[in-house]
């Protein structure tokens, strides 16, 4: 099948395209009102987009308590949900009040960070801590309604769970992240489902290239 997406005439019950784009690592954001009060929000528009500086992505449809409060007070957290946090992590995404703190709603704790005032999911295996850099509009949606707004941060500070390093690399395995898949589909990463690649050899004159079959030599 094929389909322009202008129209979106795909036939099917759902719009596939978030179905294709998959998985999608989770950024569970933790933001601060400027009257100080927490807001956690998972967002599966997400990743990393540089390591120099590091720098992480989200975008949100709408003007949102996590956009509001980001671009008030210039800070976020981004906790990753693994998965003991599956639950946690879903009661977080529910539109309440501004007024809710979504920690006390999801029942999980935060922990003090170092270099921001938004605390991080104390449970989570890893964090970043974040300064907003800017926010880039996206299109209108077909129908002319606002669409989505992406937002660029700094990471400034990481924290890693020490029960996740081992032999001086993080252990994606044992950090167990959630990923989004399509739908409402998610998947949880552990040994059963990932491997190592390296990378091709390239020959001298630059003219080809060899595949070096086996785990993974140590070179990155």
């Amino acid at each position: 099948m094929f389909y322009a997406t202008d129209k979106n005439e795909h036939g099917l019950r759902f719009n596939p395209f978030k179905a294709l784009v998959v998985p999608r690592p989770i950024g569970w954001i933790s933001t601060l009102s400027e009257d100080g009060t927490p807001n956690l929000a998972p967002f599966s528009f997400f990743n990393a987009i540089s390591d120099n500086p590091p720098m992480i992505m989200f975008s949100l449809g709408g003007r949102n308590d996590t956009l509001r409060n980001i671009e008030a007070t210039k800070e976020c957290t981004c906790s990753f949900a693994s998965k003991s946090l599956i639950d946690a992590m879903n009661m977080s995404s529910a539109g309440v009040d501004r007024s809710v703190s979504e920690f006390s709603l999801a029942n999980v704790a935060g922990a003090d960070s170092q270099l921001v005032k938004p605390e991080r999911v104390a449970a989570s295996p890893a964090a970043m801590e974040c300064r907003y850099w800017k926010s880039i509009e996206l299109p209108p949606k077909a129908n002319g309604s606002p669409g989505y707004t992406m937002v660029i941060a700094e990471v400034v500070g990481i924290y890693i769970d020490d029960t996740i390093i081992k032999e001086g690399l993080v252990d994606t395995a044992a950090m167990q992240p959630i990923a989004r898949l399509g739908y409402m589909d998610y998947a949880v990463i552990d040994e059963s489902n990932m491997f190592s690649l390296n990378r091709p050899v390239t020959s001298e004159d630059g003219l080809s290239a060899t595949l070096n079959a086996g785990p993974w030599d140590g070179k990155y």
